[in-house]
């Protein structure tokens, strides 16, 4: 594989399982030195030497997204990164009326004011250096509505409508923001439920659900010199819609 991300450094968020992990891998495979986030040590461990194998450096930088003061402090020891990769989020899915004041604050403070500071404190020194790209992870639940995804729905597409304010903003500075919407993916998260979630994939034109490395595929390219004039586009790796009839 091409080694076009050498000498970049990648912030990927929510590193240490799922599509975040399969990221950074990716990431670190096309050359890029990675910033493993997370909140488990143990699992960090596992990603960070998946990636020294690759060839690649990385290290563990451990931090609740849910809490601002750590957010912040993520981005001062991150330091110069060339890629952020604004993966990790919550999903508890309930009805509005089932929706306590606590689960619609974590979705907020996780899925969309972290990802906000994060690219208030990075973009901004990738604008001064004159290059950057940065990828927002959505979900179809942004543009479906589903029964119980309302709030988790409401913050990926307030992230894809910031990916094209981002775009604007720091895309004559050489910085590209773009999102990739994924579809029902197999995960350490998504298998807790069960066969419930295994048939959303048959919801699909696919008919099956994604893999973790799937996703990560479209987030390593719009972080690539091969999509170099794509810029505030939400790439969707839902696995089509399925024909009516």
């Amino acid at each position: 594989m091409s080694k076009d991300l050498a000498q970049q450094t990648a912030l990927v968020t929510g590193a240490t399982a799922g599509i975040g992990r399969a990221t950074a891998l990716a990431l670190a495979a096309r050359g890029a030195d990675i910033i493993v986030h997370g909140r488990n040590k143990s699992r960090a461990a596992d990603t960070l030497q998946q990636i020294e194998v690759l060839g690649a450096s990385a290290r563990f930088e451990p931090a609740d997204l849910s809490d601002p003061v750590q957010v912040t402090a993520l981005a001062e020891r991150a330091g110069d990164v060339d890629i952020l990769v604004n993966n990790a989020g919550i999903f508890h899915f309930a009805r509005t009326a089932d929706t306590d004041p606590a689960t619609f604050d974590a979705h907020i403070a996780v899925n969309l004011r972290a990802p906000y500071f994060l690219v208030q404190a990075l973009a901004p020194g990738m604008a001064a250096r004159g290059h950057g790209a940065i990828i927002n992870i959505s979900s179809g639940a942004a543009a479906t509505p589903g029964l119980g995804s309302g709030i988790y729905g409401a913050t990926k597409a307030a992230l894809e409508s910031l990916t094209r304010v981002w775009a604007a903003e720091y895309g004559p500075a050489g910085v590209r923001v773009n999102a990739v919407a994924a579809g029902p993916t197999r995960t350490e998260g998504t298998a807790a439920y069960g066969e419930a979630f295994e048939s959303a994939g048959q919801a699909v034109a696919l008919k099956r659900l994604a893999e973790a490395e799937e996703i990560a595929g479209p987030i390593a390219f719009l972080a690539s010199p091969a999509a170099s004039y794509v810029n505030g586009a939400t790439l969707s790796a839902m696995g089509g819609q399925p024909a009516l009839g």
